[in-house]
């Protein structure tokens, strides 16, 4: 799209206006530098936003984020709001990857006391925790059980499972579990693809990262969340599996082909929808947030498995080390903004409400929502608090990480994976993926430079600086 189309609206904040092109009821914003902005003006993300402000009862505006990039449909880093109960859902404004997230742990072990035993730590990660495209040895799940992970979510991995305690709960987006979960709108396919990979991570970006927090920027806030200068984190990033990527699949058909019966022309059918209110849309949403459900329970798995391994290796209890946070970076919730009632799609975007928000744990209520920012592999990552501009600005959302610069494809030309595995190890990175092909399509150079996009969500007002996270180890899908 070109660059005149934009318009400067505030600090890092541009528009391109509703009369840009036909059919969009909305504005959209898009929260970047000049730098980042250039980016997206070569690539179809502005486009797709646009395309995006189209959708029937879209609200106020449409936001894209520094991070964002082109996805399928929506852009990846893309935020919509329509209006309830005509608004449309769209598939395509979550993505296959239903509740892909992260999840922080923090502990009270010193890093610079267990350097040594970095290599045990991600060594004994790997092997328990099964990684790659199509991989399972999870959790083996009969078919009342795979219903009870649908509709309880991580309360399931807790309660019925011992894995994990009820303050892991707490603090987890939507105590983990969607309420309007239905198994019955989930395919028999789809419960074949999800009836043994609960807890395990995935192929492509997925990844557990073991880190130390190297600096503090709001002392409250990291206090609050049990970060302290050099103590060890881990982050873990995976949604929900194959089992999320089929629901995603049957819905995007289903709906394409009942576009007609609503009336509804779009300009890209990677948009299909269907009013949220309608049988449709009512079982679509039941059936992604039975998705959701299995990505937090999965996520809480793997959680305290590896909690069980950091807690064995550096010989501390098990339940001295914390979650900080778990959200969602693909979801569509309903919520209220401005009295209104909403059917907000976050793809690649994260939740970000501020201070003072009924939802957030009491813990968490005085200095707002935690958000992680992963980097690029081998790169800092940040954890940021929410700031209130981010309710009125984007719905109370973020960004998601660093956000794509270049496909899978293009950085293997570009880069080896033993490229890439050397170049990490020479920063005392320890580094476990099952093929070197997997590391050079998430080599840094893959990615935008988080220190850039962190300084623009800041900047924008859409969230503060908590605490800077360093890398020694990762294990990848």
């Amino acid at each position: 799209m070109d660059r005149s189309t934009l318009r400067h609206r505030g600090s890092n904040r541009y528009e391109i206006g509703a009369d840009a092109r036909p059919g969009m009821h909305v504005p959209a914003i898009v929260f970047a530098d000049e730098e980042l902005l250039g980016a997206m003006t070569e690539g179809q993300s502005l486009t797709q936003l646009t395309n995006v402000a189209t959708l029937p009862g879209v609200y106020r505006h449409v936001c894209g984020m520094p991070d964002m990039h082109e996805g399928y449909g929506f852009p990846v880093g893309g935020v919509a709001a329509t209006a309830m109960p005509d608004g449309v859902v769209s598939p395509g404004g979550v993505g296959f990857d239903i509740n892909c997230g992260v999840r922080l742990l923090s502990s009270r072990i010193d890093y610079a006391g267990i350097r040594a035993r970095a290599e045990s730590l991600v060594e004994e990660t790997a092997r328990s925790i099964s990684a790659g495209i199509g991989k399972k040895d999870g959790l083996h799940l009969s078919d009342d059980e795979l219903d009870r992970v649908m509709v309880e979510g991580s309360g399931y991995a807790v309660r019925r499972r011992g894995l994990g305690f009820e303050a892991d709960l707490e603090h987890t987006e939507s105590r983990g579990c969607l309420r309007n979960a239905d198994p019955r709108h989930v395919s028999n396919r789809a419960r074949e693809r999800g009836a043994d990979q609960l807890g395990t991570m995935g192929s492509g970006n997925h990844f557990i990262e073991f880190q130390w927090v190297d600096e503090v920027y709001d002392e409250e806030a990291a206090a609050a969340m049990g970060l302290h200068e050099g103590v060890v984190t881990v982050l873990i990033h995976s949604g929900s599996r194959g089992f999320g990527h089929q629901i995603c699949t049957d819905y995007v058909r289903r709906l394409d082909r009942s576009l007609r019966s609503y009336g509804i022309t779009l300009p890209d059918r990677q948009l299909s929808c269907a009013p949220a209110s309608s049988e449709d849309g009512k079982a679509y949403l039941a059936a992604m947030a039975c998705a959701a459900n299995y990505a937090w329970a999965n996520r809480q798995a793997m959680g305290h498995q590896v909690r069980k391994i950091l807690a064995r290796v550096c010989k501390v209890q098990a339940s001295q080390i914390t979650v900080v946070y778990d959200v969602a970076h693909n979801i569509a919730k309903i919520e209220e903004h401005d009295g209104v009632k909403l059917c907000v799609h976050r793809k690649g975007a994260t939740r970000a409400f501020a201070a003072g928000h009924p939802e957030l744990p009491a813990d968490y209520r005085s200095i707002g929502q935690p958000v992680f920012i992963p980097g690029s592999m081998g790169t800092r990552s940040y954890v940021l608090a929410a700031d209130p501009p981010a309710m009125r600005l984007s719905f109370g959302s973020t960004c998601h990480g660093a956000g794509r610069s270049h496909s899978r494809t293009a950085v293997k030309q570009m880069v080896t994976g033993s490229a890439v595995r050397k170049r990490l190890e020479e920063q005392g990175i320890v580094v476990r993926c099952p093929s070197n092909q997997g590391l050079a399509e998430e080599a840094p150079e893959a990615y935008k430079d988080v220190d850039r996009v962190v300084d623009v969500v800041v900047g924008a007002g859409l969230a503060r600086r908590v605490a800077r996270l360093r890398p020694f180890g990762v294990v990848k899908g």
